[in-house]
């Protein structure tokens, strides 16, 4: 779950937040978002789906501030050690992300999870 201040404020039409996170050692990287489920971010979830993200997590909940949230998770195997990424899999599936959140406006930092983060 992606921590939310408010579901009041918006990244994008549908969209509370993302985050683009690998587990550590940090080659593959999934794509989690929080998005409206009244509301949902249809371009987005059809673009991912194109670049060949699978779905893998939601999980819905209602936030302190009453606002409805759909957590979302995407993965996308590669061709490496446990359908990890190799170098040129993480290059080609790093530029689907950058351009699926850039077409909406929203900026994406990718980021390595902590061990305990990753594994809880």
């Amino acid at each position: 779950m992606l921590f939310l201040k408010s579901t009041s404020v918006t990244k994008a039409p549908g969209i509370y937040e993302v985050d683009i996170a690998a587990k550590p050692p940090g080659k593959t990287f999934g794509v989690y978002m929080a998005t409206d489920p009244d509301n949902p971010p249809t371009s987005v979830l059809e673009a991912l789906a194109a670049g060949g993200f699978k779905q893998v997590h939601s999980s819905g909940y209602t936030h302190k501030d009453r606002g409805k949230v759909l957590d979302l998770h995407f993965q996308k195997d590669g061709t490496d050690l446990f359908n990890g990424w190799k170098a040129d899999e993480a290059e080609v599936n790093m530029a689907i992300i950058n351009k699926i959140f850039g077409d909406i406006g929203v900026a994406i930092a990718p980021r390595v999870m902590s061990l305990a983060e990753a594994y809880a």
